[in-house]
């Protein structure tokens, strides 16, 4: 079996930090969900490594937060080996500040969670200049939008097209809507641009209460594939967050069941080898 590198891990440790955004998740409202617990799951799911995804701690706690991720990828026997950090384009001062302040050979990315905000926040010359300096840095940019917004996703990484970029979540998509010609064509026009790529991440959460998970998303995980190429997408858990459908090893076995017909080289790219190149891991 190939190993996973899962490229978007969450830790939540409410002894440490607030989510207002999870409170009114019911998987998600109560209790941590901590590194021990993800190697449990890890073991069960046969991922090998994995790179913690800022967490959307409530502000102004993403200095504590990405200092914490940092510990945990430097800690021994931890399966978390890296971490991509919070960051706020933007604000007009302080970025460079943060940058440098997160100028860790473990921090190999950095996320805006762009999806609950006006969409013009990321269309100002300040945010955009503040994503390229990401990449005159070498790091990655996690790009977290809605289907909606596809289209805002694509005036951004063509704008900052020194950076490399990963689309979160396969762009969000209306599974349980069945709205899949648009979001195929956001896609498609998305993949021209090659400094982005694909995480096929935690897409189960999308479908509706009566769908069949794999069935359901088998459509768009195969378009997703076919519209970057086996060398530009990747794989992530989305945990804790994928328990709002499944638990991860269950996750993770739909993946696998749904490339397993594919040649072995290339599902070993998806799985680890394309993460560890694009994040330089």
């Amino acid at each position: 079996m190939i190993p996973l590198l899962d490229t978007h891990q969450h830790l939540i440790y409410r002894d440490r930090f607030s989510y207002a955004w999870a409170d009114g998740i019911p998987a998600l409202a109560d209790g941590s969900f901590t590194e021990d617990d993800y190697t449990t799951l890890a073991e069960k799911a046969g991922i090998a490594d994995a790179i913690f995804m800022e967490t959307a701690v409530d502000e102004p706690q993403e200095t504590a937060e990405a200092r914490f991720a940092l510990d945990c990828a430097a800690a021994t026997g931890n399966r978390t080996r890296a971490a991509i950090v919070g960051c706020y384009p933007e604000r007009a001062e302080g970025f460079d500040a943060w940058l440098d302040a997160t100028a860790d050979p473990l921090c190999v990315g950095y996320r805006r969670i762009l999806h609950v905000h006006d969409d013009e926040l990321s269309q100002t010359d300040a945010f955009r200049a503040n994503i390229r300096k990401i990449g005159a840095r070498g790091r990655v940019y996690d790009l977290c939008f809605l289907q909606r917004q596809l289209g805002v996703a694509y005036e951004l990484a063509a704008a900052c097209d020194n950076t490399v970029m990963v689309l979160d979540h396969c762009g969000v998509p209306d599974i349980a809507g069945g709205d899949f010609d648009d979001w195929r064509s956001a896609i498609d026009r998305l993949a021209t641009l090659p400094n982005v790529h694909c995480k096929i991440s935690g897409v189960v959460v999308y479908c509706g209460p009566d769908q069949d998970p794999e069935a359901a998303v088998r459509p768009y995980v195969e378009h997703a594939i076919t519209a970057f190429g086996w060398d530009r997408v990747v794989w992530g858990g989305d945990w804790p967050v994928v328990n709002i459908a499944m638990d991860l090893p269950g996750w993770a076995d739909i993946t696998r069941r749904l490339v397993a017909g594919e040649d072995e080289a290339n599902q070993a790219r998806f799985f680890n080898g394309n993460a560890r190149r694009i994040y330089r891991f």
